[in-house]
């Protein structure tokens, strides 16, 4: 069973859901990110999502974008980021990490090269956004054969027939972005998203992960009472580009986010 399965079966065992924070690696620069890995942990995350700066990340909004250009003010490349992981895993082998990234530096590593090098520093699932699964099978039989989840994003305008797509060839958990848009847009419709979680699950039995316009603890709550896991991003990098230059702040703000929204959960 991988870590992510087994995560996600004890948490059911414990009826709790899954709080999973977003930051993008070497922000607002390398030094503070595997500390700051550990902080979420301890405030109450259960896997951990770890961007991979990409100088045109198309699917995310501003607060994200600006999150990937301070990383690579410092240069952090894809083999940085496994070395952020590989160091994490020196004290932490059972909190799942998730890559979340864009197609060109694996296609320049290659795809047996990166999944390999993302299992020996201790990777578990991978969301390569601009990589949709009809184009993936390669990709995914690379990920698999290095007992690593392919997980693949669904929206609002997914059908019927692209949700067993996407169900097909995913593992882990399917992540749903709950708002047409990019990353810290628009405003959570909480019905809406049960409604189109009640159809995702007519074709899977995987977890399902809510993603895009949580930003408090009341919104993780909501989205708790009908998801399997919550994820959160830009409200977690606004607080990191908030305080930038005082890698203290940022761990008590990171902590405080997360903390809080764990315990709304758990109530």
């Amino acid at each position: 069973m991988s870590r992510i399965a087994a995560k996600f079966d004890s948490l059911k065992q414990a009826q709790r859901k899954a709080l999973v924070p977003f930051v993008t690696a070497g922000d607002p620069d390398p030094s503070i990110t595997v500390k700051l890995m550990h902080t979420l942990v301890e405030a109450g995350a259960s896997m951990l999502e770890l961007g991979v700066p990409f100088s045109d990340p198309m699917a995310d909004g501003p607060v994200i974008q600006r999150a990937s250009e301070r990383a690579l003010e410092h240069n952090v490349s894809m083999t940085d980021v496994f070395g952020m992981v590989k160091a994490f895993r020196e004290t932490n082998t059972d909190t799942p990490i998730i890559l979340m990234g864009y197609l060109n530096p694996v296609e320049v590593m290659g795809y047996v090269e990166f999944a390999a090098a993302a299992a020996a520093a201790g990777v578990d699932g991978a969301i390569i956004v601009d990589m949709p699964p009809q184009e993936a099978g390669d990709l995914v039989k690379a990920m698999q054969a290095n007992q690593i989840d392919p997980i693949f994003l669904m929206s609002p305008t997914s059908t019927d027939e692209r949700i067993k797509l996407i169900t097909s060839a995913a593992s882990g958990f399917v992540y749903y972005v709950s708002l047409k848009g990019v990353t810290g847009a628009a405003t959570l419709d909480v019905k809406a998203v049960e409604h189109k979680l009640e159809q995702i699950r007519k074709h899977t039995d995987l977890p399902i992960g809510v993603g895009f316009g949580i930003s408090d603890a009341d919104k993780a709550l909501q989205m708790s009472k009908i998801s399997d896991a919550v994820i959160v991003g830009s409200a977690l990098v606004k607080q990191i580009e908030a305080n930038s230059e005082d890698h203290e702040a940022i761990l008590t703000a990171a902590r405080e986010l997360i903390g809080g929204m764990r315990q709304a959960m758990d109530v």
